[in-house]
């Protein structure tokens, strides 16, 4: 009976197989992200027929919530993907994520009345998807590579950013050639749609802790055995919203005030993001994944604040290259940091961070909505002031909100530097080193 561990030792057709998957998984729900940042602009316009006062804010509210929809299905599935099976879970989620395009793609003929509620639904639908994306490949690659983990959970990474390179270019020369919002979103099927066929073509392995026996109980008691967990669960929270937040906020926020369309600063730092990430277990064995994670925070909070402070393309470039290499290794390297320090959580441990990660995004997207609308009215005088607002004026109030809402990202992963101060340090005390499961030859390959 073939297995997976057999694969580490020879080459395999099927692991290999499985590794790109993962890597189509990223660049997919990476195309969708970089989309969605492209069309924010087009968004507001809708909404601001809808609501002029709270447009930004309602922009916020259906950019953040695919990050609401990733959390739950991260919280609710991963814990259950042995049951249910990688290979099924991996055909839902490019299912979900093609339904959810497609809905918002159609809102404004489904109901014009209600566009509103009807993105919002679509974009839901593609969050649960993406979830899903989440929830299966993550175990599934530290089950692959169980002695690479920080590595190979990078590199599957690194696909994310492709796709928003892509789907930046893609959104980019679409809208020159006066391509509608909604027929920008189509590209975003695409590998969604190649996704759900390759995953009929694969089968997928048990994950790494119910190959090493260890049973769907124990993998709770780690959970509350290990109290330092619900530390590092805290810690995503700050990081992730360091990196993607700002990521769908960039183009309607920083095009008014950098000189040249923000998306253009998404699509370069994501191209440094994928080539960085292929080079993380030589960053991890200089400074250790918390080393990293130091040297990333503090790179990512002077980016954040140099971002919201520029006034031209140079000084964009340089910040937005600051804050690239800050966040580029922040998502992988604490999964993985996390699962080689508390591995027997599996599924479910890696399952609650992205769940914290997304929900803090969800939650946030918003509150930079509301500190740009109320910005815009307070620099404006008051809301009939701005009702009464045109011209290089209105630029002017619209530039300085925009400033204003990156601006408090840069807080988050300050915050951290301390923590990650006292982990580092501790474990350059105690020799703290990552726990192995001896996976046996039980993880065996399933037509689930």
């Amino acid at each position: 009976m073939q297995t997976t561990q057999d694969a580490e030792s020879s080459p395999d057709r099927n692991r290999f197989f499985l590794f790109f998957i993962c890597c189509l998984a990223y660049l997919s729900i990476g195309v969708h992200f970089s989309m969605r940042s492209n069309v924010a602009g087009d968004l507001k316009d809708v909404f601001h027929g809808v609501d002029p006062l709270h447009s930004a804010q309602m922009v916020g509210s259906v950019l953040g919530v695919p990050f609401l929809g990733y959390a739950i299905t991260l919280f609710l599935i991963s814990p259950l993907i042995d049951a249910i099976g990688m290979g099924l879970l991996m055909r839902l989620s490019g299912i979900l994520i093609s339904m959810g395009t497609v809905i918002v793609i159609t809102a404004e003929y489904i109901a014009p009345d209600s566009v509103y509620g009807i993105i919002y639904g679509g974009m839901l639908l593609v969050g649960l998807g993406w979830g899903l994306v989440d929830t299966n490949t993550n175990p599934l690659v530290v089950g692959l590579y169980p002695k690479d983990k920080t590595h190979r959970l990078n590199v599957i990474h690194a696909w994310w950013p492709a796709g928003i390179v892509l789907g930046g270019l893609a959104g980019l020369a679409l809208g020159y050639i006066g391509i509608q919002w909604e027929y920008k979103l189509i590209i975003a099927l695409v590998p969604s749609v190649l996704l759900v066929v390759l995953c009929f073509m694969v089968k997928f392995p048990l994950t790494e802790r119910a190959a090493a026996g260890i049973s769907f109980g124990d993998m709770f008691k780690e959970l509350f055995k290990k109290p330092m967990f619900w530390v590092w669960f805290v810690c995503i929270w700050f990081t992730a919203t360091s990196e993607l937040a700002p990521g769908q906020w960039v183009d309607m926020a920083l095009t008014r005030t950098v000189g040249m369309r923000g998306i253009w600063l998404l699509i370069y730092i994501s191209g440094l993001m994928f080539v960085m990430r292929h080079f993380a277990g030589a960053a991890v064995h200089k400074l250790s994944p918390v080393g990293l994670l130091w040297v990333s925070c503090l790179l990512g909070a002077v980016g954040l604040w140099w971002l919201s402070v520029a006034s031209g393309p140079v000084t964009a470039l340089l910040a937005a290259t600051l804050w690239g290499i800050g966040v580029c290794y922040m998502w992988p390297t604490m999964l993985a940091t996390v699962n080689e320090r508390y591995p027997r959580s599996g599924a479910l441990g890696m399952g609650l961070m992205g769940t914290g990660a997304t929900l803090a995004i969800y939650l946030f997207l918003p509150v930079m909505g509301r500190v740009f609308d109320s910005t815009k009215v307070s620099e404006a005088g008051g809301k009939e002031a701005f009702a009464m607002l045109s011209g290089e004026r209105l630029n002017e109030v619209l530039a300085q909100a925009s400033q204003v809402s990156f601006r408090v990202v840069a807080i988050l992963p300050a915050a951290l530097l301390i923590v990650f101060a006292v982990i580092w340090l501790y474990d350059r005390k105690y020799g703290v080193k990552p726990e192995e499961l001896d996976s046996g030859d039980s993880q065996v390959l399933t037509n689930k």
